[in-house]
């Protein structure tokens, strides 16, 4: 049985409610809404995108029986001038957008908005229900909210069935997945979450339909409650894995995941955008997405100094890359941030790193170019590989090193790089991670049976030529540094490199051994060891225990804490590797 927890929780103390099922959320409603001395109740139920429209709007309307009802998509701007809106931020890309700075009003047809509000002012006495994506915006006055929130996970499996639409359209039928994945990462997400905030504080209710079978109810405060809890002790958010053409067996064995499935090549541990956070209330298990923390607190959970750097994003990003038994990732590199910036609009890009959790004998990572590359032929032989098929003699121009478990190998932007087959990588990054630009895919197809996108004209131009095997011997390949010894532990600093804004320090512990988050996120996972201890010096927070391969993360308001072996490591050694952003100069890193 493994240790590994899947599913980590917040319990939140207190007499928190939680209404399960159509029926009794629907009754649940109506008490609150016919508690309102007012012969008309209005009542608002937003929905985040990915809502399952149709099926939850029918369920609803079947138990509530309104006088009237205003569906929000029937009040928004005709579809193909929605379409020409979006488009300049969708393109024609396979990949690649442009984020976008629409709000939801962009969306609407003030005529429409007009006709809305006429039909609720003419209603008859009883329950107006106004429903939807954006239907916060339509009635003059609301007298009860509740919002359907919705898990990006789960959100991006729907979209892979074509089961949602993009908002404002109706296109879950003939839209690729990934047309649909590009217009809700680069707009729907983008759009929603700023109506998220400012809602935010505002709702009576939060609605969780992420489990179609059992949606569950909970009142505003409740959550309120859970999320201040959460910024208050360590946590982690919920893990999500997903398999892929050069994926590998590892995390399936170790994991104790679906023996059915393929490979599993991702597993997503902290990405706070794309995890769930699980609330528990009693026995009942809320899921919203992490995101929420960030927005509902910013200071607490990220700190001052992100906070004014980044606003409300949270800049740190955990996840696994599995090649055991499968086969070389993706020839690829990152752009840099002016790029990125000039590009997509994206503010900082995806500086990254490579920690070994394991590997096999001969496993290694492809990282900078050898020695008098030529970059003219280098790219022509890409091109050639693109176009007809041909062999790309990867050895030839890319330097590889033999990979040992705990070795850590820095991949500032701009680095040709990829793992090999055979080895567990910790990637360790900032949070920008669908900007890669793939150059060579070892001719293979994707999941699907089709080629994968290749992205040789965006790469070439922000390939760093001067990354050679010197250079990146010295700068990028187990910078280790001991920063401080004491009774039992031991710290080094790792990386990352100077150009990124990310600092990794590794502590090797056999006994209790300080942390301070110094008034900014940690976020830690244990890499040697089976278990260990988070504890509170002051008694602020429960222990917390952590588990071997396992991603945790430590608000910024925490302060100081500890950790020590526990269980069946306690008189062994264990290690954790902690990334936190650097106190510096924004333009430091340009």
């Amino acid at each position: 049985m493994s240790s590994f927890t899947k599913f980590p929780f917040i319990k939140v103390e207190g007499a928190y409610q939680v209404w399960e099922g159509w029926k009794d959320i629907c009754d649940k409603i109506v008490q609150s809404a016919s508690s309102i001395q007012q012969d008309k109740q209005i009542v608002v139920i937003e929905y985040y995108h990915g809502v399952l429209e149709e099926e939850t709007t029918s369920s609803i309307i079947s138990w509530i029986h309104p006088v009237e009802v205003i569906r929000a998509k029937k009040c928004m701007r005709d579809e193909q001038k929605i379409e020409e809106m979006v488009f300049p931020y969708v393109t024609d890309d396979r990949l690649f957008g442009r984020m976008s700075d629409l709000v939801i009003d962009d969306y609407f047809d003030p005529a429409k908005i007009d006709q809305a509000r006429k039909r609720i002012a003419d209603a008859d006495a009883g329950i107006v229900l106004v429903i939807g994506t954006g239907a916060s915006r339509i009635a003059d006055r609301r007298d009860l909210l509740v919002y359907a929130d919705m898990a990006r996970w789960e959100i991006q499996k729907r979209m892979r069935k074509h089961l949602v639409d993009n908002v404002g359209v109706s296109n879950r039928s003939f839209a690729d997945w990934d047309r649909l994945y590009r217009q809700g990462y680069f707009l729907d997400w983008r759009v929603c979450d700023r109506l998220k905030r400012d809602l935010m504080g505002k709702w009576d209710y939060l609605l969780d339909t992420n489990d179609r079978r059992n949606p569950k109810m909970v009142e505003a405060r409740a959550i309120s409650a859970g999320l201040a809890e959460a910024v208050t002790r360590p946590f982690s958010v919920v893990p999500f894995f997903d398999p892929g053409p050069w994926g590998g067996q590892w995390m399936k064995h170790r994991f104790d995941l679906d023996p059915s499935a393929p490979n599993y090549a991702w597993c997503f541990n902290c990405v706070p955008e794309e995890n769930s956070l699980l609330l528990k209330f009693g026995e009942a298990v809320l899921e919203l997405p992490s995101i929420d923390l960030v927005f509902a607190h910013p200071y607490e959970l990220l700190g001052d100094d992100i906070v004014n750097r980044f606003g409300a994003e949270f800049p740190v990003r955990f996840d696994y890359l599995d090649t055991f038994e499968g086969g070389n990732l993706s020839l690829q590199v990152h752009p840099t941030t002016r790029y990125i910036r000039d590009n997509f609009g994206v503010n900082y890009t995806q500086d990254e790193s490579y920690y070994i959790m394991e590997g096999k004998q001969g496993a290694v990572v492809y990282l900078g170019l050898r020695e008098n590359v030529d970059p003219s032929r280098m790219i022509a032989e890409l091109e050639a590989a693109e176009k007809n098929g041909s062999h790309f003699d990867a050895d030839h121009y890319l330097q590889t090193w033999p990979v040992r478990k705990h070795d850590h190998f820095l991949i500032p932007a701009g680095t040709v790089h990829c793992s090999g087959k055979d080895s567990l990588v910790l990637e360790i990054s900032a949070t920008p991670y669908i900007f890669t630009f793939k150059l060579w895919d070892w001719g293979r197809l994707g999941m699907d049976g089709e080629p994968r996108p290749i992205n040789i004209e965006h790469g070439k131009k922000v390939i760093d030529w001067k990354r050679t095997t010197t250079w990146t011997k010295t700068q990028l390949v187990n910078r280790t540094e001991i920063i401080a010894e004491g009774d039992g532990w031991k710290e080094e600093r790792t990386g990352l490199h100077e150009t990124e804004f990310i600092e990794t320090r590794r502590h090797w512990f056999s006994k209790s051994v300080r942390h301070d988050t110094e008034g900014t996120v940690n976020v830690l996972n244990l890499v040697e060891g089976d278990e260990a201890i988070v504890e509170s010096p002051g008694g602020t927070f429960a222990p917390f225990v952590v588990h071997y391969a396992e991603t945790f993360i430590v608000p910024a308001a925490i302060g100081e804490y500890t950790i020590r072996p526990c269980g069946t490591s306690l008189g062994k050694e264990c290690a954790t590797i902690k990334a936190f952003v650097r106190k510096m100069s924004s333009s430091s890193y340009v």
